[in-house]
């Protein structure tokens, strides 16, 4: 049992334990090529939050990972493979309002979303409810993108690619299918020059982009690599709890 793991709480370890902080995994249920699971970006978001509370409350921080939510925003195309589950935003705006709600009343204030889909857009969200929640401190860290992941793979990939597979196969091996069953990933184009060129955004088609749902190439993965950036990007997060952790929740501006 794990202190900071809401689900293996119990209220006895609740009572004994001041926790003023919270970390919220976010991800989605949709298919990762073919050799990866569905919950992929729910997994992965469990288990960067757990890695970064560990590293926390041995450093004397006290943050509670609550459930996952497994419900993410999918774009045309992925809606319509077989239990790939479409959440709409304005669902997930008010799940995160009813998260916040509960925990503003029982005296938590800090809130961080640990965020593993790219088709879930917090901010504006987070824009909205921090009016009502004017005394809570509401962040997001969209994890994939925090790092320079260059550093660590050849060919990160932006969808059950490089760095995904990688994450994986450290994270939860028995779970990753032999890479000989992975898709290459390969992904189509826009026609159009603005939007190959992000002049213009619109979302991909995922039907028409991919034939194995994968965009990247997952061949170079390894666990190694997995276990190098999850190092690395949970001390990044990890600093960024200790230093919220010794100021108040809106304590968080320089004197003008």
């Amino acid at each position: 049992m794990k202190k900071y793991i809401l689900n293996q709480c119990s209220w006895k370890t609740i009572k004994e334990e001041k926790f003023g902080m919270a970390l919220l995994p976010w991800g989605a249920t949709e298919p990762h090529n073919y050799h990866l699971p569905y919950g992929t970006d729910t997994l992965q978001s469990e288990k960067i939050a757990e890695l970064v509370a560990d590293k926390a409350y041995t450093n004397g921080v006290k943050c509670m990972v609550l459930p996952s939510i497994p419900l993410g925003v999918q774009n045309p195309g992925q809606v319509d493979y077989p239990f790939c589950l479409h959440t709409r935003p304005t669902t997930q705006r008010a799940i995160l309002q009813d998260i916040l709600a509960a925990l503003d009343r029982q005296g938590i204030h800090k809130v961080i979303i640990i965020n593993s889909h790219g088709g879930n857009g917090f901010k504006p969200f987070i824009r909205e409810l921090q009016v009502q929640f004017e005394h809570c401190f509401i962040g997001v860290i969209d994890w994939f993108n925090v790092m320079n992941n260059e550093d660590y793979f050849d060919e990160p990939g932006d969808h059950a690619g490089e760095m995904e597979t990688s994450v994986m196969q450290f994270c939860y091996p028995e779970l990753v299918l032999p890479l000989e069953e992975a898709g290459e990933g390969k992904a189509t184009g826009f026609k159009l020059a603005g939007l190959n060129s992000k002049l213009v955004w619109t979302p991909r088609n995922w039907g028409k982009i991919s034939n194995d749902t994968g965009v990247g190439n997952p061949r170079k993965a390894s666990a190694n690599k997995g276990r190098l950036f999850l190092d690395d990007l949970t001390n990044s997060i990890m600093e960024f709890l200790m230093e919220l952790d010794k100021v108040g929740p809106m304590d968080i501006y320089q004197k003008r």
